[in-house]
């Protein structure tokens, strides 16, 4: 077994020990360590096994609830959940995996505290690899991008988001510029997936609640555009539900622009490839993702994507002792009729693939025969705003409420942990009995601003 050779700031494994290395703490790198934590209790008690899981955050994200997180039908820390506590027996890391020597079995990363130290990146061996880092934004180099939109996959993303809608309706009410005022009601949504169209529903549906207080904002001031550059949206609910979404959402007078692009967004006037110009002070961009970087700095096989070549048992494919699941695999899908389909990386699959690949983890140790990851797709559900959704499960095909409820069941019985379902369960009880939360705590972008007024600095300037 290879050992912790160069291993500053971290603690070598004994000879006995074997190490497995999860990297990511997200769906697919916190369910593998739950299942690997439970099924080597006793030897994890005895010393004999290690799990080092190094993530860049704390917590993992239920990035279903974002939206609903936004809409603040959701406390944004009942959406995240605290890894130290539920992986008790793992060491948890925070920092960045840099890059991978599988033919070594080690990995550099960089944490915290690596730029005050000086000392460079940080070395760590493994036996056993599990690369879990998920996605990131991907992003095209369209001009003013990078300096005013957002993006919403992060629960930062998400609070701050919400924040930011209603600090535009608070200029537009205090605001005695008509151009001001019309760029501050314009929202402009890029993508027609998950993200896009369900932070969309939520938020205007929030929007349009709050207006109601405001005396001199109404619901159809407020400008509200979905741009997809293809010719549907939410291909996973299925071309007829897709179409139907389309309708609802036009019907709440959202402007819905299919085979549409943003060519730009600077000084705050969003461009489109149609020839529209809307001057707008919130671009949100949710137009797909691209596997973490950490990938192509590892001597692992990629595929044309780039993402891991895994087997069905969800190995890397020629890489003894490294594993993948979730978006930075490509795993092939043994149940699809067409050869060579994958699975979608999605969190139907993540949840389960992170079985299935702890089991196989702790069989290889065990020397016993591996199984491999099967699971027909069952279907798709998406929120729409406050008792709106769309759905096709099992070849059913529901809109409206039933929707919506089978998307707030489904939800609630995946997110991790008794904890968390009961808050959340607690919070959707209160908010049909109470009025919605429409306050910005816009602070928390700037929790300094005003000491470092009252010191003598400057107020920070807006940034989106």
């Amino acid at each position: 077994m290879v050992k912790a050779a160069n291993s500053r700031g971290t603690t070598p494994a004994s000879p006995d020990c074997v190490r497995v290395l999860v990297v990511g703490g997200g769906y697919v790198g916190m369910y593998t360590a739950l299942r690997l934590q439970r099924k080597l209790k006793a030897q994890l008690k005895r010393g004999e096994a290690e799990i080092v899981v190094i993530t860049p955050e704390p917590y993992m994200t239920y990035q279903p609830f974002l939206p609903e997180a936004a809409a603040g039908n959701i406390s944004p820390r009942h959406v995240v959940v605290p890894l130290r506590r539920v992986l008790d027996h793992c060491r948890i890391i925070i920092g960045e995996v840099e890059s991978i020597d599988h033919a070594k079995r080690t990995a550099t990363f960089t944490t915290l505290a690596t730029e005050e130290e000086g000392t460079g990146p940080v070395g760590i061996s493994y036996d056993e690899l599990v690369l879990a880092p998920g996605s990131i934004s991907r992003t095209l180099p369209i001009p003013g991008l990078a300096e005013y939109a957002i993006g919403f996959k992060t629960v930062e993303e998400a609070i701050g988001l919400r924040n930011h809608v209603l600090e535009q309706m608070d200029i537009a009410s205090s605001t005695r510029d008509p151009a001001i005022r019309d760029a501050a009601l314009t929202f402009v949504f890029v993508g027609g997936g998950y993200a896009g169209v369900e932070a969309l529903g939520e938020l205007e549906d929030m929007a349009r609640y709050a207006a109601r207080y405001y005396h001199n904002i109404k619901a159809e001031d407020m400008k509200w555009i979905l741009v997809e550059a293809s010719g549907r949206i939410l291909p996973e609910v299925g071309e007829e539900m897709g179409k139907y979404t389309v309708r609802e959402l036009r019907r709440r007078n959202i402007d819905v622009r299919l085979e549409t692009r943003l060519d730009s967004c600077e000084d705050r006037v969003a461009v489109l490839s149609d020839g529209a110009r809307f001057p707008t002070r919130t671009v949100v961009w949710t137009a797909g993702v691209k596997p973490h970087p950490v990938l192509a700095a590892s001597d692992l096989p990629l595929n044309e994507r780039g993402r891991l070549k895994c087997t069905a048992q969800l190995s890397v494919d020629g890489a003894p002792h490294a594993w993948a699941a979730g978006d930075a695999a490509a795993v092939p899908d043994v149940t699809a009729d067409e050869p060579g389909k994958e699975c979608a990386p999605n969190a139907q699959h993540a949840v389960r693939q992170a079985k299935v690949l702890g089991d196989n983890i702790v069989a290889t140790l065990r020397e016993q025969p591996l199984q491999e990851y099967r699971h027909k797709y069952v279907g798709s559900v998406a929120s729409l705003g406050l008792h709106k959704g769309v759905a096709h499960v099992y070849g059913r095909k529901l809109k409206g409420y039933c929707a919506w409820f089978m998307h707030r069941v489904y939800h609630l019985s995946r997110v991790p942990t008794v904890n968390r379902k009961s808050r959340v369960l607690a919070e959707w009880t209160l908010s049909g009995l109470f009025k919605r939360e429409i306050v910005s705590l816009g602070s928390l972008e700037h929790p300094r601003a005003e000491f470092e007024l009252a010191a003598g600095g400057e107020r920070p300037k807006e940034s989106s």
